[in-house]
């Protein structure tokens, strides 16, 4: 994501409705649906904070504004399958809001903390969080690293961070000693964890695991990487 100053004439996520709203396609809808349920508005609000306000802001370019959908919140999203019920969930380098908020509106039943060094991503999240009127999720500026005291989580979840060897002693010490790190990946996977291996030994976890997550819903499913510690 680009790290450019922020935009002199902010929009306001009240002035968000003065473009075109950004639709899924058919497909995507049908997703959409099945995953967010009654909630699919709320995922549609969201998109819409992505498209204006998060592109003004650069947390993400202009020619990704067509593939939010599919290549975005959608993908994020459905690693909600892979979560239990009611846990609390610590986002690395929440950024845009991805996987965090995604997970934030599909889930309800979960407590999320979104970790985020740079304020000004932390405003852009805090004010999306408002207008969505969001109460399971909040917003922690900082590091993954400066979080320790602060963060107990049973998940640890990240997107587009770093890669697996910086990734896992970044985040695994959010777990406490118990839980399970989700690291949403490509086709990078397997390498990234033959090069983690001693990474992940070190910081007593365990063997790094490939999932899938939407192969029954998104025409292009979303591969994980699963690391647990403890029982």
């Amino acid at each position: 994501m680009s790290d450019q100053p922020m935009s002199s004439g902010e929009e306001t996520p009240s002035a968000l409705g003065a473009t075109e709203p950004v639709l899924p396609s058919e497909s995507e809808r049908v997703s959409a649906e099945k995953i967010f349920g009654d909630r699919f508005d709320l995922a549609q609000r969201f998109v819409q904070h992505l498209a204006t306000s998060g592109m003004e802001r650069g947390l993400l370019g202009p020619r990704e504004v067509p593939r939010l959908w599919g290549r975005h919140v959608l993908n994020c999203a459905v690693i909600g399958e892979h979560i239990p019920q009611g846990v609390t969930v610590a986002d690395v380098g929440s950024g845009a809001g991805l996987p965090g908020l995604a997970l934030a509106i599909a889930r309800p039943d979960l407590s999320l903390t979104l970790i985020e060094p740079l304020e000004r991503r932390c405003l852009w999240l805090n004010e999306v969080i408002e207008d969505l009127e969001l109460d399971n999720v909040v917003v922690m500026r900082g590091r993954a690293e400066q979080m320790v005291d602060f963060v107990n989580a049973d998940v640890v979840t990240a997107r587009a961070v770093s890669a697996l060897t910086n990734l896992i002693p970044w985040s695994v010490p959010l777990l406490h000693g118990s839980g399970e790190m989700l690291a949403i990946k490509g086709r990078s996977a397997q390498e990234e964890i033959e090069k983690a291996r001693k990474v992940v030994k070190k910081a007593g976890g365990s063997t790094p695991e490939i999932l899938i997550a939407g192969a029954d819903i998104l025409e292009e499913p979303t591969t994980l990487v699963r690391i647990r510690v403890g029982s």
